[in-house]
């Protein structure tokens, strides 16, 4: 039988007629107690590792799915280019070293041709002749990667080995283990749908070429033939497939055809075993189904393209076999019965109560079928995929109690790191992805790695911050916090506004609303929030060696507070009454020539005409010149223009570290300013509302 495009002048062989040829089965009696039976894949060759598994296992048996090595010295002429280089790289007989050599870019397939001989490819010849010997019984059918011409002599008896049972369309085989009968049915070659018409090399039935081998119709055809002259519903019926009945819907078919309660295949060569059921993987029975009915309208494609070549040169036993094949297509199961309705057809129960197993090659892994007292278990082992390359591809660190480097980086950590003593519940929520330049105080078992103290009565928050747990040394500590605020604005800007007009101050609080933080301090320690956290620059040690933060010189990442970051020194803020662009104010103050390094407009406020804007300055000499422009006008819009302070300085806005009167500070400050005043050098008293009073009603300031 001829494929559409072969030249249809040689003669096909035609099978025996079924009576002078009955199917040849043998029942093999293994242990009638229990029995271990080693199942493989892909050996490819490898031959004496045969034994050496089975004693590893304490099988009694072998099942193998394809790709056994089918190949003697004369066959090498006969593979093409393509597969012997296929065969060469994945042979196990091959040192590694060798097969880079050989398998070289620059190695023609001429040069590999005359490199390889059959000891590289199969052991197959040394178990022809005897000197490997097979010490438990292999069945086995042919894979994709096979020598044609050598399974047509086993099948014409001119091949026989000891122990070996090479598994086709006619031949079939039972085991009597642990109290059942397996019935092996076989189907070899790889799944071609446009070459299951096509016998190649092949004769009768099977079908190959140049070193590979493929399924025909026929062959399946003769299959379903066999199993039914052999069946008995008292044994148990298990198919031997080299393709996948989990990828091919033909197979899954023929599964269904034949009755099989285990399906055991290969040809995925993947690094786990798999071992699955139909109602396992299919979200109902019309998935499965679905699966069905592709396989059958790929066959039906080719089979309209054949079919009238076909018929003018089959004869009368090829149309009964072909007949069985074709019914294999056809017979897809119906969808399952609707409940009360009638029962649906005798396949259907199979897609849950038929399992399969698809290996890895062998020497990735396989499968053991251990029976006992009629139940059959199943141990599977796979070397699997190694992800050790993980942990030097990223470069990341874990974090231990006393690493000097944070786990907290760019990734969203999963849990808290180590604490002392008791830790609260990680919070339900993984901590947001920090930026690197923020930093977090390390919280461990042991002391800071950066030297410095760590406050003596702290809780561990569930961020993994500290918070003070004694009002006391919180408001120390938020005292020291406000001196350095103050002596870094007195080196900073040495010039200082004594004056602010009240509506001044109300429109910069509205630009900056947003980032204002909560205005109830002892809030946020009950919040469970990270404690504020000291300006940058600021000094960690207290006066008289008192209370030194912990965040300082940490290592990791700090957690980020709703703070706003710190204006830039050299930057003069502006007032006009209409609206205004970067461009316009860059060229009221002459541009990057006169210093200007940077312009901000914000958003004006919603129903009001005054706008603002920052401009921003190299140094503070050019500050200065641009600071004579105040009340010059653009456009007939007069700019007041004054130097821009941080919140809490110069009676602007207010801060963390402000007074706790009405809750938004500032007042005081310009009061005193008018005055001619500070609150630093004992100035003025802090009596009332100030925060010395909460700390002991001191009279004069502790700073």
């Amino acid at each position: 039988m001829q494929s559409a495009t072969r030249p249809t002048s040689r003669a096909v062989a035609s099978p025996n007629p079924r009576q002078s040829n009955p199917v040849n089965t043998q029942t093999k009696v293994i242990d009638a107690v229990q029995g271990r039976i080693l199942c493989l894949a892909d050996i490819r060759g490898h031959l004496s590792a045969l034994n050496d598994l089975a004693r590893e296992t304490n099988a009694k048996a072998i099942i193998h799915t394809g790709d056994f090595g089918f190949f003697e010295s004369h066959s090498i002429q006969r593979i093409s280019d393509r597969t012997l280089r296929h065969l060469a790289m994945y042979s196990p007989l091959i040192p590694t070293a060798q097969k880079d050599r050989l398998l070289s870019p620059e190695n023609t397939p001429s040069t590999i041709r005359s490199t390889v001989d059959i000891s590289l490819i199969s052991e197959f010849p040394l178990l022809l002749s005897g000197q490997i010997k097979l010490q438990v019984p292999v069945f086995t059918v042919w894979g994709a990667c096979e020598d044609v011409v050598i399974l047509e002599k086993f099948r014409a008896g001119s091949y026989s080995i000891d122990n070996l049972h090479v598994l086709d369309e006619a031949t079939t085989r039972c085991l009597d283990v642990g109290g059942i009968k397996l019935r092996l049915l076989g189907l070899g070659g790889a799944l071609v749908q446009h070459k299951m018409f096509d016998n190649g090399e092949g004769n009768a039935t099977i079908a190959g070429g140049q070193g590979t081998m493929w399924a025909t119709a026929l062959q399946i055809g003769e299959l379903v033939d066999t199993a039914q002259r052999v069946l008995d519903p008292t044994e148990t019926r298990v198919l031997i497939s080299h393709a996948s009945p989990g990828r091919e819907g033909i197979i899954a078919q023929l599964a269904l055809i034949l009755k099989a309660d285990l399906t055991i295949s290969a040809g995925l060569h993947f690094r786990y075993a798999s071992s699955y059921n139909e109602f396992s993987v299919q979200p109902d029975f019309e998935g499965f189904r679905r699966k069905l009915v592709v396989g059958k309208e790929g066959f039906d494609k080719v089979w309209d393209t054949v079919k009238t070549q076909v018929d003018a040169v089959i004869d009368e036993n090829q149309r009964v076999l072909l007949d069985k094949a074709l019914s294999v297509m056809e017979r897809i199961p119906s969808l399952q019965p609707q409940p009360g309705a009638a029962s649906g057809t005798v396949e259907e129960p199979a897609w849950k109560n038929c399992w399969n197993w698809n290996l890895c090659d062998a020497a990735f892994g396989s499968l053991v079928l251990d029976i006992k007292e009629g139940r059959i278990s199943a141990e599977l082992k796979s070397q699997g995929f190694n992800y050790a390359y993980r942990r030097t591809a990223t470069g990341n660190v874990a974090q231990i109690p006393n690493s000097a480097v944070s786990s907290l980086s760019n990734t969203t950590p999963t849990t808290n790191p180590p604490t002392k003593g008791s830790t609260p519940a990680p919070v339900e929520n993984p901590v947001s992805p920090l930026p690197k330049e923020v930093k977090s105080p390390l919280v461990g078992g042991s002391p800071l790695i950066s030297g410095k103290e760590t406050p003596k009565d702290t809780q561990i928050k569930t961020n993994g911050t500290t918070t003070p747990s004694d009002p006391a040394s919180e408001r120390a500590d938020r005292g020291y916090k406000r001196k350095e605020r103050r002596d870094r604005k007195d080196r900073d800007r040495p010039e200082r506004e004594t004056k602010e007009q009240d509506k001044e101050s109300a429109e910069e609080k509205t630009d900056s609303a947003p980032a204002t933080a909560s205005d109830s301090q002892p809030a946020l320690a009950q919040s469970g929030k990270a404690t504020p956290v000291p300006d940058d620059g600021a000094a960690t040690d207290g006066p008289e060696g008192g209370l030194r933060s912990p965040v300082t010189d940490s290592t990791g990442t700090r957690t980020p507070t709703s703070r706003r970051p710190h204006r830039h020194p050299w930057t003069l803020f502006l007032r006009f009454p209409g609206p205004l662009t970067d461009s316009d104010l860059q060229g009221f103050f002459g541009g990057e020539e006169a210093g200007v390094s940077r312009v901000t407009v914000p958003q004006p406020f919603q129903g009001r005409d005054q706008r603002i804007a920052y401009v921003e300055f190299v140094d503070q000499d050019k500050m200065k010149v641009g600071l004579e422009k105040n009340n010059e006008k653009i456009r007939d819009m007069t700019i007041e223009v004054k130097i821009a302070h941080e919140r809490g300085e110069g009676g602007e806005r207010g801060g963390r570290g402000r007074p706790r009167g009405r809750g938004r500070g500032g007042y005081t400050s310009r009061a005193l300013g008018a005055a001619g005043l500070s609150k630093r050098n004992g100035d003025v008293p802090r009596g009332g509302s100030g925060d010395n009073n909460k700390t002991g009603g001191d009279s004069t300031s502790t700073t």
